[in-house]
């Protein structure tokens, strides 16, 4: 495919209740219905993609296990229970997506890509040994400070604050990031990211052995919460699975400049996926 061709894909943002929180979803492609759109153009796959999650009836539902219980409630209310699914996870986002492997085998997931895993150790790496104590043990000062300092901050001079600093990163984005300086969004971030330095600590080798077809692995040289040594690790584990190692030095944080190299990457690793779908007769469910 030319790379000079770039077609404009519909995007838009929706907001729909999951376990008694509201929760944003962003829609790539022209479907905003696929429970109730029955036609001959619904798509026959959906690519979900995990990030790091920011977010009752879920317990804890901004904890750990209240994200991975979250992720499998949406997939499970909103989405055909005959559509085929990829789940691509992005850095905590693998570890939720190996849960969604481990707790629903009834959802047809055919591939999962996992970029930059946080799946194990994260405590012991060079950023968790960084994040560890001011996540799990200095956290209070954080939620004090974000409510005394944020809470009677203007919107517009916290706009204002947003703008210079994506535009110093030169990042863009296509939607309202106001809700990072919001304290509860911030207090939320950081009791997830403590449950994640005490709870992702041993790799979930059952699961991946059980789904290692299905799995793409994708490691930095440069990620400093997965280093090197744990993609060595894995891929003297699972010598057969299919466990890279980015030559291109992308950062673990690829979104912020590098989400088009990293998009040009899944889309070939998917090409014989979909082409197997395209292929297959109408009334194939399985």
């Amino acid at each position: 495919m030319d790379s000079e061709i770039k077609e404009e894909i519909p995007m838009h943002e929706e907001f729909i209740l999951c376990c008694g929180v509201e929760t944003q979803v962003l829609k790539c492609g022209p479907w905003t219905d696929l429970l109730n759109d029955q036609s001959a153009n619904r798509p026959k796959l959906l690519i979900l993609i995990i990030t790091d999650p920011n977010a009752q009836e879920i317990k804890d539902i901004y904890g750990l296990h209240g994200q991975v219980e979250h992720k499998l409630t949406f997939l499970r209310t909103h989405v055909p229970k005959e559509m085929k699914l990829v789940v691509i996870g992005h850095s905590i986002g693998c570890y939720v997506a190996l849960q969604i492997l481990k707790h629903a085998p009834e959802l047809p997931i055919i591939r999962s890509f996992l970029l930059f895993p946080t799946i194990e150790r994260m405590s012991e790496s060079p950023n968790g040994r960084i994040a560890t104590p001011l996540l799990c043990w200095l956290r209070y000062i954080l939620y004090v400070s974000s409510y005394l300092l944020l809470k009677p901050c203007p919107e517009k001079i916290k706009s204002w604050l947003l703008s210079v600093a994506l535009q110093k990163m030169n990042v863009q984005s296509d939607f309202s990031l106001l809700n990072l300086l919001e304290p509860f969004c911030l207090v939320n971030a950081a009791y997830l990211g403590s449950q994640e330095m005490m709870e992702v600590v041993k790799r979930d080798n059952e699961t991946i052995k059980e789904h290692l077809s299905k799995l793409t692995f994708y490691y930095g040289t440069i990620d400093p919460w997965c280093p090197k040594e744990y993609y060595e690790d894995i891929k003297k584990d699972f010598p057969e699975g299919d466990i890279r190692l980015c030559e291109k030095k992308i950062p673990h944080a690829f979104t912020l400049h590098y989400n088009q190299e990293m998009a040009d990457l899944v889309a070939e690793w998917l090409k014989d996926d979909l082409s197997q779908i395209e292929t297959e007769p109408e009334g194939n469910k399985d």
